[in-house]
């Protein structure tokens, strides 16, 4: 899924998890697995922390529904 970043807002992977209904933990582990959570890939900051743009949120949530 490709975003213009520049105008989408990230989210911290606790925030991903709530908007999904997941533990923080369930995302972690997927990404550790598979390099992104259902072809959500996320940007990783130099602190090594995740962040998942908000666009691409709504599009999973779209193929969700």
């Amino acid at each position: 899924m490709s975003t213009s970043y520049a105008s989408s807002r990230s989210l911290t992977t606790e925030e991903f998890a709530y908007a999904l209904g997941l533990q923080p933990q369930s995302i972690r582990k997927r990404y550790s697995e598979t390099g992104s959570y259902f072809d959500v890939k996320p940007a990783k900051l130099p602190n090594g922390r995740l962040r998942w743009w908000s666009d691409d949120v709504r599009k999973l949530l779209r193929m969700d529904a």
